[in-house]
């Protein structure tokens, strides 16, 4: 990508013969004479470096500097007679001086050093970003947040079954790797399966392994995952999808710590601690009998709540601000959110959760192409997402689905919304969505064809 720079100074024929050196030397460079054609490009643009007069016509540039050193790296154009408020200058921020009359070739010098410099902190700080996250696991500051990452810090270092609930999108899987991070197994293994995408069968022979002929194609011994954690923790994602044959054998795990392989005759120690999660309502399952009670309480030993983004909204800026420095062009450009566009993420209940922030965000940064700044043009919302009330959508997360138009809808406009609102649910899955519809994958293909989501 070719650095962008700016020159802020009011002599044209200066201004000019810096512009063309810079250009010849393989940037972008852009020439401006005041500080409001400067505004005016910082608006539209994000240059990776600033050349800055100290005096222009309607500012001078130590009261500029501030609003500009936070942003970008600024190398002030002096006199001789301001020599000392360049200086002050650096001690302010600026990265360098240069004075006129200016020296190309030292213009040039000044230049790749700074770029350098300015390149090198940028990967210093996002290193020492990346040790910070893994520190605090979960973005935000909002109360709702915090009682999570106290109770996580809470049970971790305990060998407990955990239960994390929440709606889908909320994180709930990286609240359990971070139970096992701060445990005393986090040397060991950590094993997820997700509960909902295979049949019974399938299902047990993941879990507990199978001996040879345990059935047809079983030609020779299988271990499960709870052999492929030992000594460590086993995550159970969408644990309410289970079977009551499955809940029965899982319960036995729990209580006596003793299983068996499929079509095995002795016993097998389950060394592993367990961390299961559901966006369902297992109490009201078990007391409708379509969940176990006593494999209910096994689990409920100690369960986590994780907010929907709705209950924790002041959250937003945070997490969008995390999704665009994890992102590889946004990085390169520099990428920033609006006001209005919080604005419209703030008026947005969010039915998919963090994960619908994320795929927002990575939309809106290639909406937006070179612009620095994400603008609400850019942000794609759920445009059924947006009359979904904030108790509809709690009650969503234990029972049925609400849609929502503006006008009489369509088969096709039911179709099209429901798919999309199973493809934000499963994250793209299309075998799950397949699952859920009750078709085949090859009918979802066609679907997704049909309403454009080829890119799910």
């Amino acid at each position: 990508m070719i650095p962008l720079i700016l020159v802020v100074d009011d002599d044209v024929t200066l201004n000019r013969l810096m512009v063309g050196q810079l250009n010849r030397m393989g940037y972008a460079a852009t020439g401006v004479h005041s500080w409001a054609e400067g505004q005016v490009y910082l608006q539209q643009h994000d240059p990776h470096l600033v050349l800055l007069d100290c005096q222009l016509p309607d500012a001078r540039g130590s009261q500029i500097l501030p609003q500009l050193v936070t942003d970008y790296p600024v190398v002030i154009i002096t006199a001789y007679g301001s020599v000392k408020e360049a200086v002050g200058a650096v001690r302010a921020g600026a990265a360098e001086y240069l004075l006129k009359p200016i020296n190309m070739d030292e213009l040039e010098m000044v230049i790749r050093k700074t770029l350098d410099t300015h390149s090198m902190r940028k990967e210093f700080l996002y290193l020492k970003e990346q040790v910070q996250k893994r520190k605090s696991f979960m973005v935000g500051q909002s109360p709702a947040l915090k009682e999570v990452e106290n109770m996580i810090g809470a049970v971790a270092p305990s060998m407990m079954t955990v239960l994390v609930q929440g709606e889908s999108g909320v994180g709930k899987e990286l609240v359990a790797r971070e139970i096992h991070e701060r445990s005393q197994v986090a040397k060991h293994s950590y094993v997820a399966l997700d509960c909902c995408t295979m049949q019974e069968n399938l299902f047990e022979s993941e879990l507990f392994g199978h001996e040879k002929g345990a059935f047809t194609g079983a030609d020779r011994q299988k271990k499960g995952l709870i052999e492929s954690a030992e000594g460590g923790s086993l995550f159970l994602d969408e644990i309410g999808e289970i079977t009551p044959a499955i809940q029965a054998k899982l319960l036995r795990v729990l209580e006596t710590g003793r299983y068996r392989r499929l079509g095995g005759t002795r016993d097998l120690s389950a060394n592993v601690r367990v961390v299961a999660a559901t966006n369902r309502d297992l109490l009201a399952m078990s007391q409708e009998g379509t969940f176990r009670a006593d494999l209910f309480y096994r689990l409920n030993a100690f369960t986590i709540y994780v907010p929907p983004l709705r209950e924790r909204k002041e959250d937003i800026q945070a997490l969008v601000d995390h999704f665009i420095s994890n992102h590889d062009f946004s990085r390169r450009v520099n990428k920033r959110l609006g006001d209005k566009s919080l604005d419209k993420l703030l008026a947005y209940p969010w039915p998919g959760n963090i994960r619908e922030l994320k795929n927002m965000v990575e939309r809106a940064i290639i909406l937006s192409g070179d612009a620095a700044r994400i603008q609400p043009e850019h942000i794609t919302l759920s445009s059924f997402g947006s009359e979904v009330s904030p108790t509809a959508l709690a009650a969503n997360a234990r029972k049925g689905v609400h849609l929502s138009f503006e006008h009489t809808p369509t088969l096709d406009d039911l179709e099209k919304h429901y798919l999309h609102l199973l493809l934000d649910k499963y994250d793209g899955h299309r075998g799950k969505v397949a699952r859920a519809l009750g078709i085949s994958e090859r009918n979802v293909y066609r679907l997704l064809k049909k309403y454009d989501y080829m890119d799910a």
